[in-house]
């Protein structure tokens, strides 16, 4: 029913940026939450990130407030992760979610120290 597709993924170095996106497509309109997830090899996966379809209402987990800004275009039906000062722990699959009930297959970023 909705179809989330993840890019943007890649190797940087640290303290360097990347910018992810999480296409949306299907049925969506009750959707309230889009959010981005992440795992490391071997760890649970994590929250990142949020936002609000309607209302801008963001949410970050502490390992990343400061650095990573989630952000949506609701005309591209488009969610972003900007991601700065990237870190070797940032190294993980992304993954983006609508509700914690879809989600994409996810993008690798790679951070090299």
């Amino acid at each position: 029913q909705v179809q989330l597709v993840e890019s943007g993924g890649g190797l940087v170095q640290v303290g360097g940026s990347l910018r992810l996106s999480c296409a949306v497509s299907g049925r969506t309109l009750s959707s309230r939450l889009m959010g981005w997830y992440r795992q490391a090899p071997g760890k649970e996966r994590e929250f990142v990130a949020a936002i609000s379809w309607i209302g801008d209402f963001t949410y970050y987990s502490d390992s990343v407030k400061g650095r990573f800004t989630i952000s949506r275009d609701n005309a591209k039906n488009t969610v972003y992760l900007q991601m700065n000062s990237l870190k070797p722990e940032d190294t993980a699959i992304y993954y983006c979610t609508c509700d914690n009930n879809y989600w994409g297959q996810g993008t690798q970023v790679t951070v090299s120290s």
